[in-house]
């Protein structure tokens, strides 16, 4: 079964106003059993397209992961990517940025983990967090000797923004493919998550007094991440603003976009030429059993 999540794509040059867009759809599934059993399929299909993607190593794939805390990443990207296989996939969680990194451009933290050819990336929180927390947070900037003048504020951060559009563009060019999740939760469900975290003893470790502190930005994250939305969502590297209220519903749209990106590349094993078949029968001359 396809599910559209085209509705979902932020469309370029459009201006992105999240309170517009859903935080919550009506079920894809019928019942549990029944949301197992899809997600099923798409991972089976994944897995198959996978081994032809890495087989070809024509093309790179980079998956993108952004939302407020609880809003699913981790495990929207367990059970999406369940069934890859772990030599063809690679998954960076980026953290707060060490002092090395943070004598170097924005981007360059993040540009040493891209994908090679054949591989697929998964980035849990990326270079956009440069135009998120920092953006709410501006005297971050500082920790990377950068000093802003209120009047020069709305040209850095386009500039910022330019420099992601152009740093895709080019990794487009060159083969890699660049889709990016944005993870759309309420404060509402985000509040009843963190509750949860209370009362179940094996997720306490997952909140903190800095989770709540944050909840109090809402309106200044929204901000950022629609001019972030509005900005960078391009042709070449969309963005997606999932509902993630349902986190079966999200696995499952995550999963029909993660399907649609291998399949549109048109994939096929990597065909052996006359010379290369002239070879093999060399092969298996060799290993014919001896009389």
């Amino acid at each position: 079964m396809k599910f559209d999540a085209e509705q979902f794509r932020i469309q370029p040059d459009k201006r992105v106003e999240l309170a517009h867009q859903p935080t919550h759809v009506a079920p894809l599934y019928a019942s549990k059993a029944d949301y197992q059993n899809l997600l099923a399929a798409q991972v089976a299909e994944l897995s198959a397209l996978q081994e032809v993607f890495y087989a070809a190593s024509s093309h790179a794939v980079l998956f993108i992961f952004q939302a407020m805390d609880a809003a699913g990443k981790d495990s929207t990207i367990r059970h999406v990517m369940s069934g890859v296989n772990p030599q063809g996939c690679q998954v960076h969680s980026f953290k707060h940025p060490s002092a090395s990194e943070l004598e170097h451009d924005f981007l360059w933290r993040t540009t040493r983990e891209l994908p090679e050819r054949g591989l697929i990336g998964i980035f849990n929180r990326s270079y956009y967090e440069e135009v998120l927390i920092v953006r709410v947070h501006p005297e971050m900037l500082s920790n990377q000797g950068i000093l802003q003048h209120n009047g020069e504020r709305a040209v850095f951060w386009r500039d910022r923004f330019r420099s992601i559009v152009d740093f895709e563009h080019h990794l487009f060019r060159n083969g890699t493919r660049v889709v990016k999740f944005f993870l759309h939760l309420s404060q509402e469900e985000q509040r009843k998550r963190f509750l949860r975290r209370i009362d179940d003893p094996d997720k306490n470790w997952k909140l903190s007094m800095s989770d709540i502190e944050e909840r109090g930005y809402w309106k200044g994250y929204m901000q950022a991440y629609e001019d972030c939305l509005s900005a960078t969502s391009t042709e070449f590297a969309p963005w997606y603003a999932i509902p993630a209220d349902d986190k079966e519903n999200a696995r499952l749209l995550v999963a029909e976009v993660v399907l649609e990106t291998l399949r549109a590349l048109k994939l096929e094993y990597p065909r052996s030429s006359p010379e290369r078949l002239a070879e093999l029968q060399r092969i298996r001359d060799l290993l014919a059993p001896r009389v």
